[in-house]
């Protein structure tokens, strides 16, 4: 089983996409800096997403793109589907052939692997994905404030007395 860079990194720029489009067009420049991905290399991925019609680009000054679909119309195996990537558990890429051109004793685990991580991708929308990541941000935003205040309150009077005697 294998998800290739191009499938994990066209999953991260679209939702580096959906967490920024509500702004208008987002520039590939912002997203490759962001998530540290090429440049060349986005404008590959987002060339195959446009054909796909999962965003639409805008010309331009201010230009970039956008999600062309609601986030929750968008499943992370349409994003892999749009890039060509497969996710293939078997050995044999489905041709029945991984053992002595036979059909090995394991090809209907993996087939039936390859059926799960199918459906399980399609059910994940960018919309999950994004408010997943919303709600970390402001878990983590919590937890930081409520550690501003923890060590920033003063000391009691019973520590302040045993620090002078």
């Amino acid at each position: 089983m294998r998800l290739t860079t191009k499938g994990r990194f066209a999953v991260t720029a679209m939702m580096d996409l959906a967490m920024r489009g509500d702004n208008g067009p987002v520039a590939l420049a912002g997203i490759s800096e962001r998530q540290k991905i090429s440049l060349s290399y986005l404008e590959q991925l987002f060339g195959k997403l446009r054909r796909y019609k999962l965003v639409d680009s805008v010309r331009g000054p201010g230009g970039g793109y956008t999600i062309a679909r609601p986030l929750a119309q968008v499943s992370v195996a349409e994003i892999i589907r749009a890039v060509d990537e497969t996710l293939d558990a078997t050995q044999c890429g489905g041709r029945e052939n991984c053992h002595d051109e036979h059909r090995c004793m394991t090809h209907d685990l993996w087939t039936t692997l390859n059926h799960k991580m199918y459906d399980y991708l399609s059910s994940v929308t960018l919309a999950d994905l994004v408010e997943a990541q919303v709600k970390k941000r402001a878990a983590i935003a919590a937890r930081v404030e409520l550690k501003k205040h923890t060590v920033s309150a003063p000391k009691s009077r019973a520590v302040r007395e045993k620090a002078v005697a």
